[in-house]
């Protein structure tokens, strides 16, 4: 009897077990793996399935925090302060959920833990490898949401693509991982490109067969193709890939480009990705899935009833995923203004060259984007003082609202030596400074003001408005701060810090009184906005933008 409980007690633990799914691309980068896992986790969400994502990076840097946004895009802060990969931006934008350190994980923090152990004395007389140590410590990432959480199914992203020697430990531990927990418990999706040559007219499969022969020899075999195309595919051609691929027909599924990200879950709804990938984990009985909300979302977004420009001014305008999280917020709040936003890259050292009523005068409204270091600052100055004196709406985010400050007292306050120590360390009015507990830190990474912390809104003024709340939480990255010694002086002259943080008194937000909308904040608003929760700061800024625009149209 005995016996027979404590089998019981085993099947128990294996049904109660996250069931995982691994996605993996190939061919060639930049196909949307995670588009695609973010997709899919919304489609199981929708079902009623508790569902997270991680995506696994095999650049050796242990978070991409020092990494240039030219190379990498975005630097996306979760709620806990980690500077992570930006496709965790699409997954919390798709669940809604918030991400965590554990949601990420580099080869560097893989290397670094294990070396660390070693050195701890972990594994005394042991001679530390790549198998099996790299790949335990791998698998140990994959498993630790599992084991804080209660999910259901846990999908893991794994960066670059199939034949990189940077992803081969990755490999291996997913094979690991398949065999362990079995194949109704672990299956893996494959990304890969067919492309179409125009010369031929036709859509080609040998790249895709390559990938997967190449999968092979890490000794994976795929369960389901995802296969990125311009063109449908043809019966036949599904046919010769699960032919060649060795997989099902129905598991070849068709990822037609579309026009946004946001149809991608219909498409794959209507690829029945999900239906194919509950069948391949043995889970029966569960609802259909329930996209109502996220079908009003795209209703909107495509059938907008009105229209507006935005200039958004930085310094890394070159790579659209630089600011991926901005672009993606303006949608979200388009979509819940039912109004198409356009936005309109200015690379803030253009700004400095060019009298800002060539570029600018005919934006509906203006976004100073976050940054670094002292390139175009005098750019984003002359965008901020232009917008300011012709009442064009305003929105600072970071950088953003520290260059307003700095305006302010230069071209209102008469403080014209008034700066940012960030650029001249030897201002005589330093508005902006550093932050008292980053003056003795000397490491880069990691070490900056991350993650979310409170701030309390005065009550009344532009920001409670915008909110309805006096206790918000929002997100930060950054080590300067308003500079509180100039804060009397400030509020004389009618700049007010509606924000503050009840604990360290850091002003979070800043806005003018005599502006139709002028706000600019400390903290990074766009890490914060979803399909279905819109930012309110976005969705006002949008607003006011559409205001304007009819306000000017009606003098015009």
């Amino acid at each position: 009897m005995k016996q027979f409980w404590l089998i019981m007690s085993i099947i128990n633990q294996i049904n109660a077990m996250a069931k995982h799914i691994f996605v993996t691309g190939g061919v060639t980068s930049s196909l949307g793996k995670g588009i695609i896992a973010a997709s899919l986790a919304k489609l199981l969400q929708a079902r009623g399935l508790k569902v997270t994502i991680q995506k696994f990076d095999p650049y050796i840097n242990v978070d991409p925090g020092t990494l240039n946004p030219y190379e990498h895009g975005e630097c996306y802060v979760t709620e806990d302060g980690a500077e992570t990969d930006l496709d965790l931006g699409h997954y919390e934008r798709f669940l809604n959920r918030p991400t965590s350190q554990a949601n990420n994980v580099t080869t560097g923090r893989i290397y670094q833990t294990v070396i660390n152990k070693e050195r701890a004395g972990d594994y005394l007389g042991k001679t530390v490898q790549i198998i099996p140590h790299i790949t335990d410590e791998i698998k140990r990432r994959v498993t630790l949401l599992e084991e804080e959480n209660d999910y259901d199914i846990i999908i893991t992203e794994i960066g670059g693509t199939v034949g990189d020697i940077e992803s081969l430990p990755y490999l291996e531990a997913v094979r690991q991982m398949k065999r362990d927990v079995g194949s109704q418990n672990c299956v893996v999706i494959h990304l890969t490109l067919i492309p179409y040559l125009k010369a031929a007219k036709e859509l080609k499969t040998k790249p895709t067969q390559h990938s997967v022969k190449e999968l092979l020899n890490t000794g994976i075999q795929p369960d389901v193709l995802v296969c990125r195309t311009e063109y449908p595919l043809t019966k036949e051609l599904r046919e010769k890939l699960a032919l060649f691929c060795n997989v099902d027909v129905k598991s070849v599924i068709e990822a037609i480009d579309a026009s946004t990200i946001y149809d991608v879950p219909l498409l794959m709804l209507k690829e029945k990705l999900d239906k194919t990938i509950l069948k391949k984990l043995g889970i029966k009985g569960i609802k259909d899935p329930d996209m109502t909300s996220w079908k009003e979302f795209l209703g909107k977004l495509k059938n907008p009833t009105n229209e507006i420009n935005i200039a958004l001014v930085g310094k890394y305008n070159e790579l659209q995923d630089a600011y991926k999280s901005i672009y993606e917020s303006f949608i979200h709040a388009g979509a819940a203004n039912e109004c198409k936003v356009n936005v309109h890259p200015i690379h803030s050292e253009l700004m400095e060259s060019v009298d800002p009523i060539q570029l600018i005068a005919n934006m509906d409204g203006v976004l100073i984007a976050p940054g670094f270091g002292n390139r175009g600052i005098n750019g984003k100055l002359a965008a901020i003082q232009f917008v300011r004196e012709n009442n064009i709406p305003f929105f600072g985010i970071c950088l953003g609202m520290q260059m307003a400050v700095v305006e302010y007292a230069r071209h209102v306050m008469g403080l014209k030596n008034a700066h940012t120590v960030e650029v001249n360390p030897e201002t005589i009015d330093p508005v902006i400074t550093l932050m008292e507990n980053q003056k003795q830190v000397k490491q880069k990474g990691g070490t900056m003001r991350l993650g979310a912390y409170p701030c309390r809104v005065k009550k009344p003024s532009l920001a409670y408005k915008i909110y309805g709340r006096q206790v918000i939480s929002e997100r930060h990255r950054h080590r300067y701060e308003f500079n509180n010694q100039y804060i009397d002086k400030f509020e004389k002259a009618g700049m007010i810090p509606s924000g503050i943080n009840p604990d360290s008194e850091l002003v979070e937000i800043m806005e003018l009184e005599s502006h139709p909308f002028f706000i600019g904040v400390q903290f990074h608003p766009e890490l914060k906005s979803t399909v279905e929760n819109p930012h309110p700061l976005f969705e006002h800024f949008v607003k006011a933008a559409l205001k304007y625009k009819m306000d000017k149209n009606s003098h015009a």
